[in-house]
């Protein structure tokens, strides 16, 4: 038997660039489909996008929708939330409070383990 292939989506880009934000909660929610671990690392601007109240606020034409509904849909999926704990202090957002549920601060370090443990890693 082969081991399950590990996928990993880094998230960079923030709500400021809402067209790049969907990308990897539908491709993770896709992998988890696929019988695939997947998660997504949120560094850099992209931590905005699990900031309580940011995604009700994005919404492209269908089919995409409401960026809500894309993360609500891979975290029901499986898909791991994880933000990098040095991003969301550098543009000042709250680590107790500042998030969605489910996302998990994490620091530097975890980054590095998670690509070399990757099977597959995607930058948005």
């Amino acid at each position: 038997m082969s081991a399950r292939k590990k996928v990993l989506y880094i998230q960079t880009s923030g709500v400021e660039t809402p067209e790049r934000t969907y990308a990897p909660f539908i491709l993770g929610a896709t992998a988890k489909a696929m019988d695939m671990d997947a998660s997504i690392f949120f560094g850099i601007k992209g931590v905005t996008v699990l900031q309580k109240g940011q995604a009700e606020k994005i919404t492209l034409p269908q089919p995409f929708g409401c960026l809500k509904d894309a993360i609500v849909q891979a975290a029901e999926a499986g898909v791991s939330f994880l933000v990098c704990e040095e991003s969301a202090r550098m543009l000042g957002i709250d680590l107790e409070k500042g998030f969605i549920e489910g996302a998990k601060i994490v620091c530097a370090p975890t980054l590095n383990s998670m690509v070399v443990e990757s099977d597959a890693v995607m930058t948005f």
